[in-house]
């Protein structure tokens, strides 16, 4: 849980970036992500700024859902480092899948901002 007025502002950065992946919006996106991304899948695909935006953006995938659990959030200075398990519904090329994941994402303040610069997922194994 966030305590720290900056874990706080971490979080709610954490929780728009989830709302705008499952209500896309290509100007709340670029807000949030920093230009040099480095968001990675779970089965190894790495996507930089453009890739990621464009593939939320333009609907090749799209969640129905998304729920973050187990949030923990580590500040150094102006970076965080956010662990969370990512549980979502989507539907992908029209095909309707479930995802469990752990992800460690990487957030930046830049201009007293927010910005993710580098995400990284793996599967959780049943």
């Amino acid at each position: 849980m966030a305590h720290t007025a900056d874990e706080k502002a971490v979080a709610m950065a954490v929780e728009r970036l989830r709302a705008a992946m499952i209500a896309p919006d290509a100007a709340v996106l670029d807000a949030l992500v920093a230009p040099e991304l480095s968001y990675g899948h779970s089965g190894g695909k790495v996507e930089d700024k453009p890739t990621f935006v464009n593939t939320l953006v333009s609907g090749a995938s799209v969640f129905v859902t998304i729920s973050l659990t187990d949030q923990t959030i580590k500040l150094v200075q102006d970076t965080a480092v956010v662990r969370d398990t990512f549980d979502a519904t989507m539907n992908t090329a029209g095909k309707p899948s479930a995802v469990k994941l752990k992800v460690l994402q990487v957030w930046q303040r830049r201009s007293g901002q927010w910005t993710l610069l580098a995400r990284q997922a793996v599967r959780v194994v049943p």
